[in-house]
């Protein structure tokens, strides 16, 4: 069943042309990548998706509604959330506290309930507490709950990222390069863990990704962009050796090498 739909997305900036009637559908519970050299529209993409941008034309549709020019606190509570390709936590706050934030939305305390706490505001926050506990023992966090987010390790402030987009309950996780940066035992955990979230959570992600050698390995579906354009889809096997995005990678006349440069990044031999 297709979850996610964008037809016919036109996104300018000025005179610049971002994205061109881009169609791409996901599949729920699956795994999508989007993937293209720099510039190529994928975040464009993404905040076209989650309401940072009103695209020009097309639609978005999410559970068969249409969703584009919602503002993007509406788009988080339809059950849409999203990690950035730049870190952006609470660096001062514990990780506890990180997970919290993300499920405010689900919370119905008030003034007055913060202030003097009625029994059912604190099973409220008892529940919230329960809950945050439980996705961070999910992304191997939670002996860490108590720690300042700033003073864990890469690789751990980028699963607390995760957990927190997972606070809000969502349906769809956009991940933007999640991996970006990471050593090589980081990737390989990361690449775990977004498996993890389709199989154990029954989540659908949605993936921009710069690491071939986890697109290739976790990727249900592969959506290829250059200059705005969508020029390729299909599974790792049809895009590994597609003429089209081995030249947007590698440059023109790089297909006639059957496209071994692409596959090396890949891990394929």
């Amino acid at each position: 069943m297709e979850l996610l739909v964008a037809k016919g997305i036109n996104k300018r900036f000025g005179g610049l042309q971002a994205l061109t009637a881009l169609d791409i559908s996901v599949a729920e519970n699956t795994i999508h990548s989007v993937i293209g050299p720099n510039g190529a529209g994928k975040t464009t993409f993404f905040n076209c998706i989650t309401g940072f941008y009103t695209p020009e034309e097309g639609s978005v549709i999410f559970e068969g509604e249409e969703i584009q020019g919602m503002s993007p606190d509406r788009v988080a509570s339809r059950g849409i959330s999203r990690t950035y390709q730049n870190i952006r936590l609470f660096a001062n706050v514990t990780v506890l506290e990180n997970v919290l934030v993300g499920m405010h939305r689900h919370l119905n305390t008030g003034w007055f309930g913060a202030v003097f706490k009625p029994p059912k505001v604190r099973r409220e926050e008892k529940s919230a507490n329960d809950d945050a506990m439980e996705i961070l023992k999910f992304v191997e966090l939670d002996k860490k709950a108590d720690f300042v987010a700033k003073n864990l390790p890469y690789g751990e402030q980028r699963r607390l990222e995760i957990a927190r987009a997972l606070a809000s309950r969502p349906s769809v996780v956009l991940l933007d390069e999640p991996t970006a940066g990471m050593n090589p035992k980081e990737s390989e955990d990361t690449t775990t863990l977004i498996r993890r979230l389709r199989d154990e959570r029954r989540l659908t992600i949605l993936l921009i990704e710069h690491d071939m050698r986890v697109v290739m390995n976790v990727s249900d579906q592969i959506s290829v962009l250059d200059f705005g354009r969508k020029i390729a889809e299909g599974d790792a096997l049809a895009i590994r050796s597609n003429p089209q995005v081995i030249e947007a990678y590698l440059g023109r006349g790089a297909a006639t090498g059957s496209g071994y440069g692409l596959r090396e990044k890949a891990g394929v031999n």
